[in-house]
């Protein structure tokens, strides 16, 4: 990345770490096709109480195949998407997460077809 941007290593470390304190990043990690791996992924929906909102996804954040959380104006309002080994594994996480947080209605609708768009920015 630092040749591309003619920036330093450590330029490049010091940019992103601002970059998350200011929370304009949450986390940077690999993009995989997780079906060519045998993973299965679920788009998950959520119906959080107010008050939970904020333990909720700092619970369900903490999986690493948790991503794209969504606030929605809609009776599930918390919606994310959950890659993983397998739908037990997601399945099981999903309990702590109600364990956890007391929110009992989660909702998983597996992917059944992928649609994939390409795009590219220019740094």
């Amino acid at each position: 990345m630092g040749k591309r941007l003619k920036l330093s290593e450590l330029e490049v470390i010091e940019r992103v770490k601002r970059l998350k304190e200011k929370g304009i990043i949450r986390r940077i990690g690999g993009n995989f096709h997780s079906s060519r791996l045998n993973f299965t992924s679920t788009l998950c929906a959520a119906k959080v109480p107010e008050e939970k909102i904020e333990d909720f996804v700092e619970t369900a954040n903490r999986y690493p195949g948790v991503t794209h959380n969504y606030l929605k104006n809609h009776v599930y309002n918390i919606w994310f998407t959950f890659i993983a080994q397998d739908m037990a594994y997601i399945n099981n996480s999903q309990k702590i997460f109600s364990d956890d947080t007391g929110v009992t209605e989660i909702r998983n609708f597996p992917a059944v077809r992928t649609f994939k768009i390409k795009v590219d920015f220019e740094v």
